[in-house]
């Protein structure tokens, strides 16, 4: 009977851990960052996200499942007083988050030994492999750059690239096991980073031939501290990459990156440099602009929109044209690009919308109410603002609600994380008062959307944070 309680125990209270499972995995399974949630009692109990029953997931809810279960068994064979049973589950309750760390801790040599595995498979496939490899480093533009890429070498060359936004080491693991071909000319790997000595490791990973550097700036401020560390982070790969490295010129970080930078070296998107765009033209769901590369010049034109993306295109044309592929190639790989999913991506219905719900990021955001502004008709914003910024977040979050609100006609703010930083930031540029709406889940964001658009309305989502944050 007692091995009975014991196991009704352990399987009510590993279902009454879900909510702190799920942070657990939104927190990408560091134990800091889910104890902090976990002691404010952020639990993530929003329908945006499931928790994904993964092997690694298993595993955790298997030993959370064990260590109740043991503790149970021991309690009820040693006392022989219900009500002290009955005091003893209720306490349990409360240290939930403490028995999913000691999971954690109990199961970490072995997700290490498995992750070792895996890095060593990969590895070891990719060493038998005749591709050559191209990295993708930067603080935003990575997956964009990435994918036109893939479109434009793809013209000429059998090409691979990581899935969606798989960045980490295990992500590039997945590719190179499951899609990666002796076939393949090329293999473009993503590489994302949070702490110092993450690109590095990667470059080691892959043996990157070439690099591409996307713009870098004030990104994961809350791992990194300093734009400095994110700087040489990214340079990392600079010092890693075996032949030369393509770098966007947009940003002040990469000018610094560039003029440190010893390897064979491109600079890219700055006016008369090897590779640049002029004569831009940004209309409603298409970008027109002339592409010149190494003094040749072609006109061109995407539906991928803002100069954000237009920059992309150049710099990924000039790797592909030092790659060997031609301008016309080149060209005909930008004209038969599609947006990438939730990145400034337009979709046409009763209303516009502009999906740029994977972005997160200052100059990003800034790009997005420019290709906002392009459009006629009423535009609305729904946004959460931005996090991971450190201590920098309630200004960053202040000073875009000021570029918000020379654009908007209505602004819906998303969360509570950043509510009082944008409501400032509008009320300070005059923004007007009965113009700002708020919802604390996609529910109330419905019906607040309901009330407000009609088939004149353009509406940018900018940002979606996942159930962690409030």
């Amino acid at each position: 009977m007692n091995f009975l309680f014991a196991f009704l125990v352990a399987v009510g209270l590993t279902g009454l851990s879900l909510p702190l499972f799920k942070i657990y995995q939104l927190e990408n399974y560091r134990i800091a960052n889910f104890l902090k949630r976990a002691v404010k009692f952020q639990l993530a109990f929003g329908d945006k996200n499931e928790l994904k029953y993964t092997k690694r997931m298993i595993r955790m809810l298997f030993c959370t499942f064990f260590l109740i279960f043991t503790l149970f068994l021991l309690i009820f064979y040693l006392l022989d007083n219900v009500y002290v049973e009955l005091a003893l589950i209720l306490a349990e309750i409360i240290l939930l988050p403490l028995i999913l760390s000691l999971a954690h801790f109990i199961i970490y040599p072995i997700e290490k030994l498995i992750m070792l595995y895996f890095l060593f498979k990969a590895k070891k496939k990719l060493k038998n492999m005749p591709c050559r490899k191209i990295a993708i480093t930067g603080s935003f533009g990575k997956t964009s750059t990435k994918n036109i890429l893939l479109s434009i070498l793809s013209e000429k060359y059998r090409t691979c690239a990581t899935s969606k936004s798989y960045n980490t080491p295990m992500g590039v693991c997945k590719t190179i096991l499951e899609k990666l071909s002796p076939l393949d000319d090329f293999f473009i790997v993503e590489m994302g980073a949070r702490h110092r000595g993450d690109i590095a490791f990667l470059c080691k990973l892959i043996g990157a031939d070439y690099g591409i550097l996307t713009p870098v700036g004030k990104c994961h401020i809350e791992t990194f501290k300093t734009l400095a560390n994110v700087e040489n982070t990214k340079f990392e790969l600079c010092q890693n990459v075996k032949d030369f490295m393509v770098i966007n010129g947009k940003s002040e970080s990469n000018l610094r990156l560039y003029e440190r930078c010893e390897r064979e070296k491109y600079l890219i998107c700055k006016e008369n440099s090897f590779a640049y765009a002029s004569d831009i033209k940004v209309a409603e769901g298409l970008t027109k602009f002339r592409l010149t590369v190494d003094g040749k010049s072609v006109n061109v034109s995407t539906k991928l929109l803002g100069k954000a993306n237009v920059d992309n295109v150049v710099v990924a044309s000039s790797l592909a044209y030092l790659l060997g592929v031609n301008l016309l190639d080149i060209k005909k790989g930008i004209e038969g690009l599609l947006p990438t999913p939730h990145r400034l991506e337009l979709i046409k219905g009763y209303a516009r919308v502009i999906d740029d719900s994977y972005n997160s990021n200052f100059e990003g955001f800034k790009q997005a109410l420019e290709v906002l502004n392009s459009f006629s008709g009423e535009k609305i914003l729904v946004t959460p603002g931005m996090v991971e910024l450190g201590k920098e977040q309630y200004k960053v979050n202040f000073d875009i609600a000021k570029e918000i609100a020379k654009v908007c006609d209505k602004v819906v703010v998303m969360n509570e994380i950043n509510k009082k930083a944008l409501v400032d930031g509008l009320n300070s540029a005059k923004f007007k008062k009965e113009d700002i709406f708020f919802a604390r889940n996609r529910k109330e964001q419905k019906e607040v959307l309901k009330k407000l658009i009609n088939k004149n309305s353009v509406i940018l989502f900018e940002n979606d944070l996942p159930d962690n944050y409030r």
